[in-house]
């Protein structure tokens, strides 16, 4: 497993959120502090807030797509597709290795269901490492 893969999982065993796990493996590579990273992706774990909406690790990896290829100039149409068609690509091959890029769907019970069972050390680490992984494919390959 790559460096960046591990970092991923090491922040979430930590205790950081799967959002704040990605992204804060990446966000160096971009001149982003890891506490400012932390900080900005927080609020995205659990599915935003716990809402079981987009799976944290997935929005975690959004926000490093954007921080690679990400538009600064409002006029700036190709950055914006290609932001755009790396989210695709991020979301297809995940959602291909887990089947929904929903945090409901993904862990098919509420929170405290997930809690009890014990999905935040075993699935939710599998969702952190797959989408540390694809992110750092299409990086390595954009």
């Amino acid at each position: 497993m790559k460096e960046r893969v591990n970092h991923a999982i090491e922040l979430f065993d930590q205790g950081f959120a799967c959002s704040q796990s990605v992204l804060g493996a990446f966000c160096d590579q971009y001149g982003l502090d890891q506490n400012t990273a932390l900080k900005i992706a927080n609020g995205f774990g659990g599915g935003i807030a716990r809402k079981q909406e987009v799976c944290g690790a997935v929005s975690g990896a959004v926000m490093t797509i954007g921080l690679q290829y990400g538009k600064k100039d409002a006029s700036d149409s190709e950055s914006h597709e290609r932001t755009y068609q790396a989210v695709q690509c991020f979301c297809d091959e995940f959602t291909k290795r887990n089947n929904s890029i929903l945090c409901s769907e993904l862990l098919g019970c509420d929170m405290p269901t997930a809690r009890e069972r014990g999905l935040f050390h075993t699935s939710c680490r599998m969702y952190v490492q797959d989408a540390a992984e694809i992110v750092e494919e299409l990086l390595n390959e954009g």
